[in-house]
């Protein structure tokens, strides 16, 4: 007979509210219910939730599109955790026996299994300690965005200090964490946004801002190192004219491509045409861990790094929160409190 695992908790609630749907579904469908507080495995932290983050791969899984969401583990006929939410900001409520980074009460932000609810599941490898310069609603929205800002730049785009660095969408979520941590890593940073979003994305630290509804960048004189592309389906060959020969662009996001890849189509695209031209064209598959969480921290810490929150939604206005997304108003990041 096994001895079940040693569970280190400071709660004893059972139950919690949380923001649920048994099929893929429409944003608006989505019900607050009430539903058992998730189990705690042996290398899991459960985290009392002050607040989550809303970015646009929670619309993919909350509607199940493009099909291939389905296929990543999220469920292939109907959701395989009926709460959603990924990005995750609160306090250890407990942890499991083999746990030994955290503690109830530590304040902690990281990705989660269905953070938008009270109390959430993590593996303790997808946690670290909450930045304390920041609110909980602030560090809800950094992980995810983030990171893809932070290996796109990085890892994919092999950012070097100096060069030429083009970054669409700059006012979004990953935009807007991207343009701060190019500019931390030495590079000359061009944005391009719409009209209502060009103060933010000065204000986030670009040398050069470009409106994008009275300038099309792609037919402009000026080279490009690095173009992190995370919005619109500009086409390839309109993208490249604007990079230097050896230059590298990183496809993160964007619309298009029918129900079964959608934006997924052009980054497939984009890394069979690299095998034949002399610059680098990439996608990006982003994870979190707390390896770049401390990365991200630091950056935090030192100034460098500071969420754009355009506004939060209570728990039970969720479905308004990701009708809100689906605008693209959101000046940086939404947030979801507890």
């Amino acid at each position: 007979m096994t001895t079940p695992a040693r569970i280190e908790t400071t709660m004893t609630k059972k139950t919690m509210t949380a923001i649920a749907r048994d099929a893929y579904c429409a944003p608006a469908q989505l019900q607050l219910r009430d539903m058992d507080v998730p189990a705690v495995g042996a290398g899991d932290v459960l985290v009392r939730v002050e607040a989550a983050g809303v970015d646009q791969g929670v619309w993919h899984v909350v509607t199940g599109l493009p099909y291939v969401v389905r296929a990543a583990g999220f469920g292939l006929r109907r959701p395989r955790n009926p709460v959603p939410g990924m990005d995750v900001a609160g306090r250890v409520a407990a942890v499991g026996a083999d746990v030994t980074r955290f503690r109830p009460g530590d304040e902690v932000y990281g990705t989660c299994d269905g953070a938008y609810a009270e109390y959430a599941r993590a593996h303790q490898d997808k946690l670290a300690p909450k930045p304390a310069s920041l609110s909980f609603a602030q560090a809800a929205t950094v992980p995810i965005s983030a990171c893809a800002a932070l290996h796109g730049l990085r890892d994919a785009g092999r950012l070097a200090a100096g060069q030429r660095v083009l970054i669409t969408g700059a006012g979004g979520g990953v935009g807007s964490y991207a343009v701060q941590i190019a500019k931390a890593d030495g590079a000359h940073v061009t944005g391009v946004c719409r009209t209502a979003k060009t103060d933010v994305v000065r204000s986030l630290g670009a040398d050069h801002v470009i409106d994008h509804t009275r300038e099309d960048f792609t037919t402009g004189a000026d080279r490009y190192d690095l173009i992190l592309d995370t919005a619109g389906n500009r086409r390839l060959g309109r993208l490249r004219r604007v990079l230097t020969p050896r230059g590298a662009l990183v496809i993160v996001g964007g619309p298009g491509g029918g129900r079964v890849l959608q934006g997924a189509d052009r980054q497939i695209r984009a890394m069979l045409l690299s095998l034949f031209v002399g610059q680098r064209l990439t996608g990006l598959m982003s994870t979190e861990s707390a390896a770049d969480l401390e990365t991200l921290t630091g950056l935090i810490d030192s100034g460098a790094l500071t969420p754009a929150l355009d506004r939060t939604y209570p728990l039970a206005r969720t479905p308004d929160a990701l009708a809100y997304l689906t605008t693209g108003q959101v000046a940086g990041k939404i947030a979801i409190t507890i």
